[in-house]
């Protein structure tokens, strides 16, 4: 099953499969259910009504985004190529314990075709494509959807406590179009795209896979959850590597397009 959210003139309506769900039946409900109960549901509650309208970010208000960093050994190099203190890189991805920060809320994500941005004191700004893990309330995985964790490498390397500031600014996130319904399994080798264009022209364009995460899905939901409770779900980043060279860096008028799996986000830079 795929979860999408639309704009109607009577507000945000999600619609499963292309069909409208009920009015009043969103993610906090869904997420709010077992996983098993989250599917039963989704299946009767089809209401025959083409789903229409501009696609939203896949999330309501009181859903957070949190992400995991130094995941993929691409990420953990480049994270070390641009810090003074590399070092802490390496022990993050080598350590038993899991880097996960807080990226937005809901109403701060960006959907497709939404713009996202560059900080105006940052000098060195990248997309992040990621696969992005929808966890219910009960801490199980029950789908995904692609993630853009937009970032100044310019702060974060300057000093790593600045982590915040460099990850965390209006427009630094983009998930979407939509969430497709499945378990862990099916996320173990999901090809992920990244391409970025400025003025017609592609400047990079790279490709990997889930399968060379350095943790589990399942581990990092984990350590997300391990003391905290998210009653209505919550989306995880699980990290990158695909990481532009060093000498790029977005700029306004970019376009970024993120694909996961079959699900492609596309946004512009502003």
């Amino acid at each position: 099953m795929y979860l999408t959210r639309h704009a109607t003139p009577h507000g945000p309506c999600w619609a499963v499969d292309g069909e409208f769900l009920p009015e009043g039946l969103g993610l906090d409900t869904l997420l709010s259910l077992p996983g098993a109960a989250m599917g039963e549901t989704l299946a009767a509650a089809r209401t025959g009504r083409a789903a229409a309208g501009d696609r939203l970010p896949p999330i309501e208000h009181a859903q957070e985004v949190w992400a995991a960093g130094v995941t993929y050994l691409r990420s953990r190099e480049a994270r070390m190529a641009e810090s003074d203190t590399a070092d802490i890189y390496d022990k993050v991805y080598d350590a038993e314990r899991a880097e996960v920060f807080f990226k937005a809320l809901g109403w701060r994500a960006m959907g497709p075709e939404q713009p996202i941005r560059v900080r105006r004191d940052s000098t060195w700004d990248v997309p992040e494509p990621e696969l992005a893990i929808v966890i219910n309330g009960e801490g199980e995985i029950v789908g995904y959807t692609a993630g853009n964790d937009v970032s100044s490498r310019s702060i974060e390397g300057e000093n790593p406590l600045y982590l915040p500031q460099a990850k965390v600014y209006d427009g630094s996130c983009a998930i979407g179009p939509g969430i497709v319904i499945a378990g862990a399994d099916a996320m173990r080798d999901l090809p992920i795209r990244l391409a970025i264009t400025r003025g017609g022209q592609t400047l990079f364009d790279g490709e990997t896979a889930t399968s060379q995460l350095k943790r589990s899905v399942e581990d990092l939901a984990g350590w997300l959850t391990r003391e905290m409770a998210f009653p209505v779900g919550v989306i995880l980043m699980t990290g990158t590597c695909l990481v532009p060279e060093d000498e790029f860096t977005l700029k306004p008028g970019d376009t970024v397009r993120v694909q996961v799996g079959e699900l492609v986000l596309e946004n512009p830079v502003a």
